[in-house]
Order: C-alpha cells, then sequence, then structure tokens
C-alpha cells in the first residue's frame, strides 16, 4: 500500500527526506519482499514483495532469485515462503540465509495466513 500510494515518478513521487537514499533503499528492499530493520543488523524483515522475479548479483559472484509465485495487487499476504525449496517459518531472513546465493520464493495470496 505505501509504494502504491507514497512513490510515484511525479515531482512529489517520493514520501520523506530521501538526501542519503534510505527511503529509494527502503522502496528497492521492500519491492523485493524483504528489507533491513536496523543498521548493523543481520536481519531483514519480511513483507509483501511487488516484484514477480528479480535475480541480484551479489558482491561476493553469488546470485540471489526471487520469485513472487501469484503475486498481484490483489495477493498481498505471503501464505508461505521458501529458500531453496525447503519451508522458511520465520517473520526475518538472517544475511547468512541470503549471501550464500539462494532462491527465496514467496507465495502470495488473498488472505492473510493463519500462524
Amino acid at each position: 500500500m505505501i509504494m502504491d500510494s507514497m512513490y510515484s515518478n511525479q515531482e512529489d513521487g517520493l514520501c520523506g527526506n530521501d538526501d542519503a537514499g534510505q527511503m529509494s533503499a527502503w522502496y528497492v528492499f521492500s519491492s523485493m519482499g524483504f528489507y533491513p530493520v536496523l543498521p548493523g543488523s543481520d536481519e531483514y524483515a519480511i513483507g509483501s514483495p511487488l516484484i514477480k522475479k528479480a535475480i541480484l548479483q551479489l558482491s561476493n559472484g553469488n546470485k540471489l532469485h526471487i520469485n513472487a509465485i501469484n503475486q498481484s495487487s490483489s495477493n498481498i499476504y505471503v501464505s508461505k515462503i521458501e529458500i531453496n525449496g525447503k519451508e522458511h517459518n520465520s517473520n526475518i531472513l538472517k544475511h547468512s540465509d541470503i549471501v550464500c546465493g539462494v532462491e527465496i520464493t514467496f507465495y502470495m495470496s488473498d488472505t492473510p495466513a493463519d500462524k
């Protein structure tokens, strides 16, 4: 909702003060379905991805693959996450979960998961 309502390619399309790039970085991370919570922490909070697929070349040469199955404007809830095909049962990702080069798959739904 925030990405759709507070960001655009218009003059006022970037909410907040982006002098140091924090708001832009938040948008890019959030579009992929996770974002760093606290500077210096190795944890990323899991959110709802805006993209359907992305491949990132990491600085160590590994690749991070992100897939969002059934992603749409109405399917905003994450029903399940898999890392390399194995179910991930936490609302955070650790940096060590992704730096080795993995495939993260978000399964999206139009209703919240019962947990």
